[in-house]
């Protein structure tokens, strides 16, 4: 009986195996396919982390050379080939400082708003953010500043953020908006130390005293109506005068060398 069911056990696995064996057979190798290419496509992003890494630092080495050249040829490699690791942010802020020490601030201007413009802001985004508005401070386009800057969020750059907005607000004249930027700032700072209390207090401190420039703005307006009351006296005495009538030709001394 035990024979039996063994050699039953037996057809039935025989049986099994030829409706399914070459299903098994498939998944074997398929599965040896899947872990034979995860393994390569590992051992390639490995590979590209350690080209864009080593480019990086030819990068850094040319920056820190000035090779300007050098750099943005490496630089490029970066952004054409390696788009998906870390570093063509990085390189970018690499390249923007480059950029800045040669005086070439539209070259750095470019390169960074290329780098805030990808993607979701990481921290290398929000430190591209700033930069971009010192180097448009320092370009003179504090209006761009404040689009840049004004209702950013709360974020680890807030102060830092509200510091450099105050300096294009000043730059533009808007003295009250500076001062609430500026204020922000020494709040904002509370919590985590980015800025310099001291330096942000003294940049307060140097603004217009609002209160005055808004009681000279009213003293300026008021002015021409004071004009025109001091000036309304002479007019009245200049209308009263009456002017002299001219000599009738009847009163006038008969010719002596007329004949009669």
């Amino acid at each position: 009986m035990n024979d039996l069911s063994e050699k039953e056990q037996l057809d039935e696995m025989r049986a099994w195996w030829s409706e399914n064996g070459r299903y098994v057979i498939t998944g074997v190798v398929l599965g040896v396919a899947i872990i034979f290419g995860w393994n390569q496509w590992r051992s390639s992003i490995q590979t590209s982390r350690i080209e864009a890494s080593n480019l990086f630092e030819e990068v850094m080495f040319a920056v820190g050379d000035g090779d300007t050249d050098t750099a943005e040829a490496a630089a490029g490699n970066i952004y054409d080939n390696y788009e998906q690791t870390v570093y063509p942010d990085q390189t970018r802020l690499a390249m923007a400082r480059l950029y800045m020490d040669k005086g070439r601030d539209q070259d750095a201007a470019d390169v960074l708003r290329e780098l805030i413009v990808v993607g979701d802001e990481n921290e290398i985004q929000l430190v591209g953010r700033l930069r971009l508005a010192k180097v448009l401070l320092y370009q003179n386009k504090s209006d761009e500043v404040v689009e840049l800057l004004k209702d950013r969020g709360e974020s680890g750059f807030s102060a830092r953020y509200s510091e450099v907005l105050g300096d294009a607000y000043a730059a533009l004249g808007n003295f009250a908006e500076a001062q609430t930027a500026y204020l922000a700032a020494l709040t904002e700072n509370q919590t985590m130390r980015t800025v310099d209390n001291t330096l942000v207090q003294l940049k307060l401190n140097d603004l217009p005293d609002l209160d005055e420039m808004a009681g000279s703005a009213a003293a300026i307006e008021a002015a021409p109506a004071e004009d025109e009351v001091a000036e309304a006296p002479e007019n009245t005495a200049e209308a009263m005068e009456e002017p002299a009538e001219p000599e009738s030709q009847d009163d006038a001394e008969p010719d002596s060398g007329t004949q009669r």
